[in-house]
């Protein structure tokens, strides 16, 4: 008897994983807007210095990185869903509009936590390099030799890139 109260209780306390749940998708949302926001301004910025003949110092390399930095709080914010929907789907229940039709997501299909981990780190490294790209954009290359660590950085991140995507494809 103490048993069976025990193992239900102890079965029952996996619904404490729907706040990460819910508070994942909290963050999802407001990573979403943030990114949205920075990106209608940006867009307003480009369109005031185009109306008024303006020539800002740097301008590209202002709206580029602008721009970068949305599509990397993007990213997190789909890390954040791909946890949230990972744990529900691990703790909880299979999400059930996901598998029903034709059009049935395998991108949020998650069946273990290696299947979540490897989808987050996917993402997580895809932040990385578009981070790393930001920073390239705004630095300034003089020397010879800072052009050729910029070809070895590119070409470490293609190259870690090419085989992150041979990951879990077996042929």
């Amino acid at each position: 008897m103490l048993e069976k109260i025990f193992e239900g209780g102890l079965w029952g306390s996996r619904f404490m994983v729907l706040l990460a749940v819910i508070f994942g998708l909290v963050g999802a949302v407001a990573l979403f807007v943030v990114a949205s926001v920075d990106v209608y301004r940006v867009s307003a910025y480009i369109i005031e210095v185009y109306t008024n003949h303006l020539h800002p110092v740097k301008f590209h390399e202002k709206v580029v990185g602008e721009i970068i930095g949305a599509v990397d709080l993007y990213l997190i914010g789909v890390v954040m869903l791909l946890f949230s929907f990972g744990l529900y789907e691990l703790f909880i229940s299979e999400i059930d509009p996901a598998r029903d039709g034709d059009d049935a997501s395998k991108i949020l299909s998650i069946h273990s936590l290696d299947t979540l981990k490897d989808k987050i780190s996917k993402v997580i490294v895809m932040v990385l390099v578009v981070g790393f790209f930001k920073k390239v954009g705004i630095a300034d290359f003089s020397t010879p030799l800072e052009l050729f660590y910029l070809a070895l950085s590119i070409t470490a991140v293609s190259v870690g890139l090419y085989f992150l995507s041979k990951v879990g494809h077996h042929h």
